[in-house]
């Protein structure tokens, strides 16, 4: 993600209040692969719901871009790429699809947060994402899972 001006603005209004955080910017990024998916979960972790995502292990490397990794700050945006908040990352894991946990699927805070319905929704996920780089979903595909906390929220938009 380029940092645009609104999204530089933010993270130095940031920086101005917390010093400390300098060195610990990961990225900025929107959750999902459409605009809709994007809102929905950004909302989620406004409301304290979401608190976990999941990713692609072989994608994000195959793109060369970094894990995340504990203590890491990210900015969130929405759909249509303005700062939201700013989430730190608490605890990265990396997992075979099959094995993530009932506690990880229930802080990603979506649809009944269940297990199964996890791997429901994340299979069809990871499929699209799979099929535009002509490749298939497998379950024994590596994930990663990220914990984070929200640390900051947007009040000037």
């Amino acid at each position: 993600m380029t940092l645009t001006p609104e999204i530089a603005k933010y993270w130095e209004t940031y920086l101005v209040q917390h010093p400390e955080a300098a060195d610990k910017f990961d990225s900025a990024w929107a959750f999902g692969d459409n605009p809709r998916l994007a809102d929905e979960l950004l909302d989620l972790v406004l409301r304290g719901i979401k608190t976990g995502t999941a990713q692609n292990y072989d994608l994000l490397e195959a793109q060369g871009l970094p894990l995340p990794f504990a203590g890491g700050l990210s900015i969130l945006l929405d759909s249509t790429g303005q700062p939201r908040g700013i989430i730190e990352t608490t605890k990265v894991e990396i997992v075979p699809f099959a094995e993530v946990t009932a506690e990880f699927a229930y802080s990603e805070g979506e649809d009944d947060r269940s297990l199964e319905s996890w791997r429901h929704e994340h299979e069809v996920f990871f499929t699209r994402e799979l099929q535009r780089e002509g490749k298939s979903f497998d379950p024994n595909m590596r994930v990663i899972c990220e914990t984070f906390r929200l640390v900051h929220t947007n009040h000037n938009l």
